[in-house]
């Protein structure tokens, strides 16, 4: 019998200077750890594609782009899994904003979490009038450890991602546009054609200026990104095998309602992050004043 060949939960195809990448995991393109493996190839294809001036990044899924990372596969995660699993999102994320090609995300639908993270990364977000964007992390106990706490201030400003991150509600396109994190919103009937539209135009500009253009901006925007990310991470990591990790994505998974646990146990719970009682025992012992007052 003829070997079958696995299903590609990403799909790449040439149409002339452009290359479509389409995640392809129905029902709602979760980021899976697979997912994010066959993304991450295809991307590398594209990049050693001659013909590739351009990408379109976009989800198969009817009702989504990318509804967010896999709950269920990061539930049981404590920090060590954690780390390993938030370092692919984060290599992901930097290998498309390293791309030397303009990258832009044609996006439907639910674009959460990690789905929002991918976006970010792009250069360009077209999106249809359906489309909804979030960071809803902290509504499972955790933070954003793809990206989205050293990009989205960059894209939106400190404020509007406060708002996005600490509250975690979902945000219409509408209201992105607004913002200024996405380029165009059209109807759901209209993305493609909008999103090949803006590819068409940066694939006739020289490929050289624009990989030179690109990394200037991000450098510009990120001076110090790769120091921003190791630290986001090490804060996402820590955060898992907490009461509220733990609570908050089993109540997901659930579909449960939860509440976070109070701080009657924040110094021991705070162990190891910057504000931990770790770090104010080593201020103490390197400021004279507060020896004095010991």
């Amino acid at each position: 019998m003829p070997e079958t060949r696995p299903k590609e939960l990403v799909r790449r195809e040439q149409r002339g200077a452009v290359a479509l990448v389409t995640i392809d995991h129905p029902p709602v393109n979760v980021l899976s750890a697979a997912v994010l493996n066959d993304l991450s190839e295809r991307l590398s294809e594209v990049e050693g594609e001659p013909a590739a001036r351009v990408v379109v990044l976009q989800g198969a899924a009817p009702k989504a782009f990318a509804a967010g990372a896999n709950i269920r596969e990061m539930a049981p995660m404590g920090p060590a899994e954690a780390h390993v699993h938030g370092g692919r999102g984060q290599a992901v994320t930097t290998q498309i904003e390293a791309l030397p090609l303009p990258v832009i995300a044609a996006v439907h639908g639910s674009c959460l979490g990690g789905g929002t993270e991918i976006a970010l990364a792009c250069d360009f977000i077209v999106a249809s009038d359906d489309a909804v964007f979030g960071q809803p992390e902290i509504n499972l106990g955790v933070m954003p450890g793809w990206g989205g706490t050293q990009r989205l201030p960059g894209r939106i400003g400190a404020a509007r991602a406060r708002e996005w991150i600490y509250l975690g509600h979902p945000i219409p396109a509408s209201r992105a546009f607004e913002q200024g994190l996405v380029h165009e919103v059209v109807p759901r009937a209209e993305l493609d054609a909008a999103a090949f539209r803006l590819a068409t135009q940066l694939s006739g500009k020289s490929a050289l200026g624009l990989a030179a253009a690109k990394y200037a901006i991000s450098r510009a925007v990120h001076p110090a990104l790769a120091q921003g990310l190791s630290f986001e991470l090490s804060m996402w990591q820590q955060l898992f095998g907490t009461p509220d990790q733990r609570a908050g994505m089993a109540a997901f998974l659930e579909k449960k309602a939860w509440t976070p646990v109070d701080r009657s146990e924040w110094s021991r719970a705070s162990e190891g992050f910057p504000w931990g009682p770790t770090r104010e025992r080593g201020r103490r012992a390197s400021d004279p004043e507060a020896k004095g007052k010991n």
